[in-house]
């Protein structure tokens, strides 16, 4: 699965790998699916590692220990922007916050709790990371994702798909009104050597707060911790 974590693999280039009576591929196919350990996607019928290996390896690496490499980096920006900043990561389809620092501005938003899964896109820390990854398995996310994405703020898969266009474009990413009802966020994405994903930073206020002004303040903050973090995690 690793090997073909890109393209995926069929049932049967599973049971024939293995050696496996299909039978026997199948049930075990279908039991870690069950568990999260792989995943398939309903468009291609093609299995890839689920998001419990990617939680998983987050707890056993530990030279990439993000929320301490990234603690510092949120409490600046929380300093910096009197907002909330949040600390994000992938988990198979969807973005989990792993990470977040309170501001200190008297009006404080309802916020994504530590541990929070969505699917990815729908905060400005999965957009981030939904649009650093490549074209391909954005477009197999968004599908797998389609069911459920009309329940933030009755965002479609044609919309999402055009606010990754737009996100790769500017190199920030900028949603509101979809994670948490009268929110809007900035995002960044924390990349490593290959320019692929590893993590993405978000600052996130009320939506009146969050005006354009107010988003070009912020995004070279952003921009400057997302290097920070970047440069330590790829020594």
């Amino acid at each position: 699965m690793s090997a073909h974590q890109n393209s995926g693999l069929r049932f049967i280039d599973v049971a024939d790998h293995l050696g496996l009576e299909r039978s026997t591929a199948h049930r075990m196919l279908k039991t870690l699916d069950e568990e999260g350990v792989i995943f398939r996607d309903g468009a291609t019928k093609r299995y890839f590692l689920g998001p419990l290996m990617f939680q998983l390896g987050l707890v056993a690496a530990q030279k990439f220990n993000l929320q301490e490499i990234c603690e510092p980096s949120l409490r600046r920006l929380a300093e910096i922007t009197h907002d909330t900043a949040f600390l994000f990561v992938r988990a198979g389809i969807d973005a989990v916050c792993i990470g977040r620092v309170q501001g200190d501005h008297p009006i404080q938003t309802p916020s994504v709790p530590l541990g929070g899964r969505q699917p990815l896109g729908v905060s400005a820390g999965g957009l981030a990371l939904l649009a650093a990854m490549p074209r391909q398995e954005v477009e197999k996310v968004i599908h797998a994702n389609r069911p459920s994405l009309g329940k933030y703020g009755g965002l479609t898969a044609n919309e999402l798909l055009h606010l990754v266009d737009e996100t790769k474009r500017n190199d920030y990413a900028l949603i509101g009104e979809r994670a948490v009802p009268g929110v809007t966020a900035v995002g960044m994405a924390i990349r490593n050597q290959d320019g692929l994903p590893l993590a993405a930073l978000a600052v996130a206020t009320t939506t009146e707060r969050m005006n354009p002004a107010r988003q070009r303040e912020i995004i070279p903050f952003l921009r400057q911790e997302a290097q920070r973090i970047s440069t330590l995690l790829n020594q």
